[in-house]
């Protein structure tokens, strides 16, 4: 049975012209309560909300992968979220689903709120006071749709029309023609206000804001990750943020969505500014804004001018090409004159623009020649935390300590941008390619990385995939929860993930979740038990890692100080693995055994990956070692722990080549033998690592030397490249030292003259 629910006192019309009072609009929500339309759940969550105490928005849409129709909505506590100070997380909601049907099933509820309710509470949304009449010639029209109190548009009801009115907004100075004036409601914005293009709705919130006294920004906009098309754009008050003096983090807003329909909806609004308002202050600095074949907003080129036709805020690549590279490029200049290996380069739009710029010193350079195996492409600036567009290249180096393998601003978020950007990292590198790259998992990005680095392993970044989480997993019970991060972090192989995996979404009725089936069809990008077969450098299976430039780069760097703490944090961080290379060639770590190999790793790695490999040798000696199998030179071992039977890993070892692996891929990841293979090393008294198993990465001389054997499998081009970073490094610290005093200048002259004969450079 379809519950016909409606909005509380809403009085339905027989054949008779009769009104009668709805029965079912007092039914609380239950899971399986079904409508005709996402627009009737709608409208009865609106009429419990309403005698429950608390307001109502239109939350998350889920889509069918197949078709592109909207499969399930979600409708909100007007508290829910953080992005207002009003919010305060609510979780309550209820979930609609569509049905092969047609109809619309509630299949998800939270009634819980984590705020007071206060009771009856009457919609105050307000409506515009729009009249039906003929266009006035005036300076200003914008044609907007009537929308009913409570309206909501549904995305799979296409084709429905609605009547539209014209609204003439006064203007204030310098009206050549008559005014017609309007109720100060007819300009008002609020949730739920249709446009039929978003140009339109940045017009009407110009109008707007003129009466109402402020300017208007272009704010973010947010693209689809199937086909990249724009879905959403915010336009803000001019003072939101903090990056000119001039602003003072204003929270208003206006956030429209795009509908299945091609129309736009208001489905986010703030309207209280922190600063005095100009009623009648005229936006004059607006272009019009050109928009693509989406419908949407796609380059900004609203300008906005302060009351001396100077810039305030300009477009992403604007704001590069005219403000950050004339004082980049001086830095470069500076950087080429005292560093002979500095390469930077920038992309130019069709017209001569700047768009995107990249860097790299020599060090960094250098540092890619051993470090550039795993990387990280750390776009943190797009979680709203700076200001900067500032994106950089990160790899790990022998200490495990981050080290800068290239800078970059990034102007448009777009796999040609991208492309770009990574293809000229790569040129800079002398073509070494990376094994693996951790960068979020936009659909550019990962249409980039898989164009440019075709066979690395791309990583979905771990604040990407936590902030997705908390989203969509906030209303699911606890218990849930537990078995998820049970699933993810304790599933040994790809075949018991899967299989813990399936058992999960069965057990909770969650086949038919859209977010649960996308991320699982992704999961060799994420899935700790998909990526262990790859090698990482040892980044954090969970992703989580200091960043480089920790607090010193924020929403609050300015552009002059930008280069500054820009070098400041790279020579810290530089600084820090100075002591660290100080600390391994001068600082002998205890011996825990009388293991020949204990001592062989000592000897050859770091101290801090020596740490790691001594914890793996101890352990080691808490586990039990098995044969369970042998053909030939092939054993196979199952080594389990002492008083666990549930933990256990099968070891296979070859004896005509000494190779061995394990189910737990510990080296095929980090690099560093496991416990389990130490301990079939043990038993088969195997003294010394093989050479194959002490990567050239994690030793003491890793940043000095070079790979000591081309049967490594390292190209002839990337020989070539090592052994110029590698002499050139050399050479700078000749450099550095020998200009530190005349005597060590004459010391390091005289060491080089010498060296030079040998090499017969010198006749």
């Amino acid at each position: 049975m379809v519950v016909k629910a409606y909005p509380l006192g809403m009085r339905i019309m027989n054949n008779n012209g009769i009104g009668e009072d709805e029965g079912d609009s007092g039914v609380e929500p239950y899971i399986g309560l079904e409508f005709d339309t996402a627009e009737e759940a709608r409208d009865y969550y609106n009429s419990y909300a309403t005698r429950t105490g608390f307001k109502v928005r239109t939350g998350q849409l889920y889509r069918s992968r197949t078709d592109g129709t909207v499969s399930s909505r979600r409708f909100v506590c007007s508290k829910e979220g953080f992005q207002l100070n009003s919010r305060t997380g609510c979780p309550a909601f209820i979930r609609v689903q569509r049905r092969d049907t047609g109809k619309w099933v509630l299949d998800q509820i939270q009634k819980e709120h984590n705020h007071e309710l206060g009771g009856h509470v009457e919609e105050t949304t307000p409506r515009p006071s729009v009249q039906q009449r003929a266009p006035t010639p005036t300076k200003l029209g914008i044609s907007v749709p009537h929308r009913p109190k409570m309206k909501v548009v549904d995305e799979a009801d296409k084709g429905r029309s609605c009547p539209s009115g014209v609204i003439s907004f006064k203007r204030f100075k310098g009206a050549e023609e008559s005014d017609v004036q309007t109720q100060p409601k007819a300009t008002e914005p609020y949730a739920g206000l249709e446009f039929s293009s978003a140009n339109e709705a940045c017009q009407f919130y110009q109008a707007y804001a003129e009466v109402v006294g402020f300017r208007v920004r272009i704010g973010q906009l947010f693209r689809s990750k199937v086909d990249g098309s724009i879905t959403s754009r915010r336009f803000v008050c001019s003072k939101e943020g903090f990056q000119h003096p001039s602003r003072m983090g204003c929270g208003a807003y206006m956030r429209i969505k795009r509908q299945d329909s091609g129309g736009w909806i208001v489905d986010r609004l703030n309207k209280d500014h922190n600063h005095e308002l100009e009623p009648g202050k005229k936006n004059a600095g607006m272009k019009k804004i050109t928009e693509d074949v989406t419908g949407g907003l796609d380059s900004v080129d609203l300008i906005e001018l302060n009351d001396f036709s100077n810039h305030i805020s300009k477009a992403r690549e604007n704001t590069i090409g005219k403000e950050w590279y004339p004082l980049l490029f001086d830095y470069f200049q500076s950087k080429q004159a005292e560093d002979m290996g500095f390469f930077y380069a920038v992309e130019l739009d069709s017209n001569g623009s700047c768009m995107s710029i990249f860097w790299a010193d020599s060090r960094s350079r250098f540092a890619c020649s051993q470090f550039g195996d795993a990387v990280v492409f750390d776009t943190s600036y797009r979680k709203g935390e700076y200001s900067v567009p500032f994106a950089m290249f990160i790899g790990f180096n022998h200490h495990r300590q981050p080290v800068l393998l290239g800078g970059a601003l990034v102007a448009d978020e777009s796999k040609e941008a991208f492309s770009w950007l990574f293809q000229t990292w790569l040129r800079a590198m002398s073509g070494r390619r990376p094994r693996s790259i951790v960068a979020d998992q936009d659909l550019p990005i990962q249409q980039a990385v898989a164009q440019v680095f075709p066979g690395a392993h791309h990583r979905f970044s771990a604040w990407q995939i936590r902030s997705k989480e908390r989203e969509n997993l906030r209303s699911f019970p606890n218990e849930f929860k537990y078995e998820y991060e049970k699933c993810l972090y304790q599933s040994q192989t790809t075949v018991e993930f899967d299989t813990m995996w399936s058992a999960l979404v069965n057990k909770y009725g969650l086949r038919d979740n859209m977010w649960l089936r996308e991320i699982y069809e992704k999961r060799e990008n994420w899935v700790p038990a998909y990526l262990r077969a790859s090698f990482f450098g040892g980044i954090p299976v969970n992703g989580t890692f200091e960043p480089f430039y920790g607090t010193s780069l924020n929403s609050l760097t300015s552009l002059r100080e930008f280069i500054s703490r820009y070098e400041q944090g790279l020579e810290q961080r530089r600084e820090e693995e100075r002591k660290e290379d100080f600390n391994s060639y001068n600082l002998q770590p205890f011996l825990q055994t009388k293991e020949p190999v204990e001592e062989q790793c000592r000897r050859l790695y770091t101290l801090t990956i020596f740490r790691i490999f001594q914890s793996e040798l101890a352990q080691s000696y808490n586990y039990l070692g098995l044969k369970t199998y042998e053909e030939g030179a092939i054993s196979r071992f199952l080594v389990r722990k002492c008083g666990n039977e549930n933990e256990k890993h099968a070891v296979t070892f070859s004896a005509s080549n000494l190779n061995a692996s394990c189910s737990c891929q510990m080296f095929e990841y980090e690099g560093l033998l496991c416990r389990h293979i130490l301990k079939v090393f043990n038993l088969l008294d195997i003294r010394e690592l093989p050479s194959r198993y002490i990567l050239h990465r994690w030793t003491k001389n890793a940043e000095f030397g070079f790979v000591r054997d081309v049967e490594s499998g390292v190209t002839s081009q990337d020989l070539k490249a090592l052994m110029i970073w590698s002499l050139r490094e050399a050479a700078s610290k000749y450099i550095e030292f020998g200009t530190s005093s005349l005597e060590k200048y004459k010391l390091a002259y005289e060491i080089m003259r010498e060296g030079g004969k040998k090499l017969c450079w010198q006749r």
